[in-house]
């Protein structure tokens, strides 16, 4: 499957992908976890908060629909986490529903004006809505956020996280504040966390996560000294892995378990 994403619909159409949420539940397939492939979901019988043109998935429309809470699922589909999806869906479908949750999500909380209160409309020309009292305009959020993977010879600093289900370690990671560079977030946030200094930060990709709003950044660095010390309420143990003797890390559709694979593949070979 491709998704290409956009913000004009086509003007008809006879049916579309609809990635249908209620609380931030998708509605799937219960056996496939496909999302619905119908002209229009209103006709499972379903009141409809808002809708959001997504772009096109496999060269067909798909939108993002918010329903009221209560709805029960039609027979065959069910309501599920858009996380435990991310573990059955391949990239493009990991795009366009992350997509689709953050659209509906920001239409919903960007009703009315930050500044004024006035309610706001929906441009045409890009993806926004604005407030025409005042003139204030809101984006999509986007939160930047970096993670950093310490390498030390042929060992990894990885961290398990209170947040993290199971005793899972990755590497750190953090959001960056303002007035930082990624850079100066890289550096810090692995000091707070684990106590230690970085140097030689090289870019290693990105990735669109939307728990919530997310652009993961992330870079792998080499160790520059200072002892590991837990960032306490955060950290909940944290140290030095060999790459021969990694612990259970996060599956490959994340970038931590790319980065993480990717780099220890680098270092074995050496």
């Amino acid at each position: 499957m491709a998704f290409i994403p956009d913000i004009h619909p086509p003007a008809t159409f006879a049916v579309a992908h609809w990635f249908v949420f209620q609380k931030g539940r998708l509605l799937v397939d219960a056996e496939s976890a496909a999302v619905p492939r119908l002209a229009d979901p209103l006709t499972l019988g379903f009141v409809e908060r808002r809708r959001v043109f997504v772009g096109f998935l496999d060269g067909e429309p798909s939108f993002a629909l918010e329903v009221e809470a209560d709805a029960p699922a039609p027979r065959g589909l069910v309501w599920e986490g858009l996380r435990p999806l991310f573990m059955r869906y391949e990239e493009s479908l990991i795009a366009a529903s992350g997509r689709a949750v953050q659209l509906v999500n920001w239409d919903r909380d960007h009703q009315f004006c930050g500044r004024c209160a006035t309610p706001t409309t929906s441009n045409r020309s890009e993806r926004s809505r604005q407030c025409p009292s005042c003139g204030l305009i809101a984006y999509p959020r986007i939160s930047p956020a970096m993670m950093a993977l310490v390498k030390r010879d042929r060992q990894l600093l990885l961290a398990h996280s209170g947040r993290f289900s199971g005793r899972m370690f990755s590497a750190l990671a953090g959001f960056v504040e303002a007035g930082e560079s990624i850079e100066d977030t890289v550096i810090r946030e692995v000091r707070e966390e684990v106590g230690v200094e970085v140097t030689s930060l090289r870019y290693f990709g990105s990735q669109s996560w939307p728990f919530p709003n997310s652009l993961m950044i992330a870079f792998v660095c080499d160790y520059a000294g200072g002892d590991i010390v837990p960032e306490e309420g955060e950290i909940v143990e944290a140290d030095w892995f060999d790459v021969d003797a990694l612990p259970n890390i996060p599956p490959n559709i994340s970038i931590a378990g790319k980065l993480i694979r990717a780099v220890a593949e680098e270092l074995r070979r050496r």
